[in-house]
C-alpha cells in the first residue's frame, strides 16, 4: 500500500520537545454507562481527579496545542469543571466516535497543524515515552498507532462451541493515542463513504490507502469501562487513627473496650463515656473518610445519654463494609495511672472482636502511663489512641 510522501526529517521542535505544529484531540463525548458511575466515566473522578483530565494534562506537557477535547451534547458545565485551568478547546462531539473524531478534526483546521493525535479519554495513563515513540514513526509513515500483543490463546466461537483457534501470533491489541500527518487523516475521515462506525482512525486510515506504523504500546494505557476499573484506583489498604479522652468522676461506671471494669472512679459523658471504643470509632470513620463520631453521635442528641458505645462501634463497622471494605485490624492504647489494663486486655480484645465480627487475633489492646505527667498522670481522666485498618473487599 503506497504511503504518503513522508515530511522532511527535523522538523522544528516546540518548546516541549514534540515537533512544532503537533496538536491533540481527546474524544470524551460518550455516554460510558457500562462504568457505573453517577455521570459519564470520562467525567468521573479517578486517583483524585476526573478521568479526562489525566490525560489532557499529559498531553498539554508533553507540547501539544491546540489540545481539543470532544464532549457530549449538553456536556459543557461538566468539562469545563473537569479542565478548569487548562489550555483547551470544547467541541461538541457526534452520536459515534468516529463522527466525533471529524468534529475536532474540523475544528483543528485553521489552525493547519502538521500532526496529530487522537487519544481516547477512558485511557487516562498516557506514557511519555508511547507519544514520542508515535512521533518518531511519523517520518517514515503517515499514520501509526500503540500496540501491544496478545497474550491468550485464541479461538473462534461457533454457537458457543470451541471453533478453530486463531493465530494470536499475528494479532495485536490496538490503544490510543494514535498519530497521523494532519492533513491525511482529515482527508481519510472526510472522503469515508458509509456508516461512521469505524472502530477507531486507524481503520479510517486504512480504508483511505495510508500505511498505518506499529509502535510498542504499554499495558499502562488500559481502557476504563468497568466500575471494577474504578473501585481499583482506590487503594487496597487505608488506615484511620482516632484520639479520645474522658475525665474520671466519682459514681460513674468505668467502661473500656466494652468492658465493665469494678474501679472507684468512672469515666464522664454523654454516652458511658468508652474512650477506648470512641477512638477506635474515630480510626475507622478515618479510615473511610466518614468524618468522627461527634457528627454520626452528636453529644446534643438525648437520645445518646448513657448509651452504650459498642452500638457506636457496631454503626462503624456498618459504614466500612458499606464503603466496599472490611476490617484489616485494630490497635488500641489505652493511656490511664489506673487502673491496671493488664488482667482485662483478652476480655478487652474478645469484645471488641466479637462487635467487630473479625478474629481475636485482628484486635490489639495495650497500655501504658504518662509517668504521672498531664491530667491522665495526676489520675484526672482516661485517653485512648487506636488505629484502625480497612482493606478493600
Amino acid at each position: 500500500m503506497a504511503s504518503e510522501p513522508s515530511p522532511p526529517p527535523g522538523l522544528p521542535l516546540g518548546a516541549a520537545g514534540l515537533p512544532a505544529g503537533t496538536a491533540a484531540i481527546v474524544v470524551a463525548a460518550g455516554a460510558g454507562l457500562r462504568a457505573g458511575q453517577p455521570l459519564p466515566k470520562q467525567f468521573a473522578v479517578w486517583r483524585g481527579k476526573p478521568v479526562v483530565r489525566h490525560s489532557v494534562e499529559t498531553l498539554a506537557a508533553a507540547g501539544c496545542a491546540p489540545v481539543v477535547v470532544c464532549i457530549p451534547e449538553g456536556g459543557t458545565a461538566l468539562a469545563q469543571a473537569a479542565l478548569d485551568g487548562l489550555p483547551v478547546r470544547l467541541v461538541t462531539g457526534a452520536a459515534t466516535r468516529q463522527g466525533s473524531v471529524l468534529a475536532g478534526l474540523s475544528a483543528l483546521e485553521p489552525d493547519a497543524p502538521r500532526l496529530v493525535l487522537i487519544h481516547d479519554a477512558a485511557r487516562p495513563v498516557l506514557p511519555h515515552s508511547v507519544i514520542d515513540r508515535l512521533v518518531a514513526a511519523l517520518q517514515d509513515s503517515p499514520g501509526a498507532i500503540p500496540v501491544l500483543p496478545v497474550v491468550d490463546s485464541l479461538c473462534h466461537d461457533h454457537s458457543g462451541m470451541m471453533g478453530e483457534p486463531a493465530d494470536r501470533a499475528a494479532l495485536r491489541r490496538v490503544q490510543t493515542p494514535q498519530a497521523f500527518r494532519f492533513a491525511a487523516i482529515l482527508a481519510a475521515h472526510r472522503q469515508w463513504a458509509g456508516t461512521a462506525e469505524a472502530g477507531d482512525d486507524a481503520q479510517v486510515a486504512r480504508a483511505a490507502g495510508l500505511d498505518v506504523a506499529l509502535v510498542d504500546g504499554d499495558e499502562a494505557l488500559h481502557k476504563l469501562t468497568f466500575a471494577s476499573d474504578f473501585a481499583a484506583a482506590a487503594p487496597p489498604v487505608r488506615i484511620g487513627t482516632g484520639y479520645d479522652v474522658h475525665r474520671l468522676s466519682p459514681g460513674e461506671d468505668l467502661w473500656l473496650c466494652g468492658v465493665k471494669i469494678e474501679h472507684s472512679h468512672g469515666l464522664a459523658g454523654h454516652s458511658d463515656a468508652d474512650v477506648a471504643i470512641h477512638a477506635l470509632v474515630d480510626a475507622l470513620l478515618g479510615a473511610i473518610g466518614a468524618g468522627d463520631i461527634g457528627s454520626h453521635f452528636p453529644p446534643s442528641d438525648p437520645q445518646w445519654k448513657g448509651a452504650a458505645s459498642d452500638q457506636f462501634l457496631a454503626h462503624a463497622l456498618t459504614l466500612v463494609t458499606g464503603s466496599g471494605h472490611r476490617i484489616g485490624n485494630v490497635d488500641v492504647t489505652i493511656i490511664c495511672e489506673a487502673p491496671k489494663i493488664g488482667p482485662h486486655r483478652e476480655a478487652m480484645r474478645a469484645r471488641l472482636a466479637a462487635i467487630l465480627g473479625v478474629d481475636i487475633g485482628a484486635v490489639s489492646v495495650k497500655a501504658t502511663t504518662t509517668e504521672g505527667l498531664d491530667a491522665t498522670g495526676r489520675r484526672e481522666g482516661i485517653a485512648a489512641q487506636a488505629v484502625a485498618t480497612v482493606v478493600r473487599d
